[in-house]
């Protein structure tokens, strides 16, 4: 589990779905009888005490059981196949995993250098290599989604993407991975450069209930 402060207030706690049903069981006995209401997107928890717990739901929509907690926990820990893009300037992962299991993937890395501090035509040259050496990063990085994710696009319940949000924004523009981006979900991974065990750990990441707590 997770913890990170919540922009308005509050805090964000990532939960894994197996522990889902005993984090609500212990969010009721931390702070009494809950009152339960939902949409297609959220389960709202509210405790007799004022504690709130603001349930996102993963893969959204949810459906309409009538027991909305019971739906959550249920739906959170179904087993999916989802695509996974993480893109930074110096490397791509992109990988389809059938629950936490990956069963494609293809990481690799070009090299982009940093700006240069230098002035005058030196500068100029180099700014231009940079700018070539981060379209060759990119376009590798879209030849990898083309190879992995467009084969399964039939199958994917829904994609997560990572990295850098400009980098994977570059991306969009290539129509062959329309397909891909068409089926794109929350959240958007804040990870590292893309590795072979970066990409691994990403289910801990996308199958977790995000909750934002708000204490009494």
């Amino acid at each position: 589990m997770t913890v990170r402060p919540a922009a308005g207030g509050g805090r964000w706690v990532s939960v894994a779905p197996e522990r889902l049903r005993r984090w609500v069981e212990g969010f009721t006995e931390r702070h009494g009888p809950i009152r339960v209401s939902a949409t297609p997107e959220s389960v709202r928890l509210e405790a007799e005490d004022g504690a709130v717990a603001e349930c996102r739901v993963p893969f959204p929509p949810l459906g309409e059981a009538g027991d909305p907690v019971a739906e959550l926990i249920a739906h959170a820990g179904r087993e999916r196949t989802v695509g996974v893009l993480l893109v930074r300037l110096g490397g791509f992962a992109a990988g389809v995993f059938t629950g936490e299991r990956l069963i494609a993937s293809k990481v690799g890395s070009r090299p982009v250098h940093g700006r240069s501090a230098a002035g005058g035509w030196s500068q100029q040259r180099f700014a231009r290599r940079r700018e070539k050496q981060a379209a060759e990063a990119l376009r590798a990085a879209a030849e990898a989604a083309c190879q992995v994710l467009v084969p399964y696009e039939a199958e994917l319940e829904a994609v997560v993407l990572g990295g850098d949000r400009r980098a994977v924004g570059a991306l969009r523009e290539d129509r062959r991975l329309a397909g891909v981006f068409a089926r794109e979900t929350e959240p958007f991974l804040a990870v590292p450069d893309p590795r072979r065990s970066v990409l691994e750990s990403a289910p801990g990441l996308f199958r977790c209930v995000r909750i934002r707590l708000i204490d009494p």
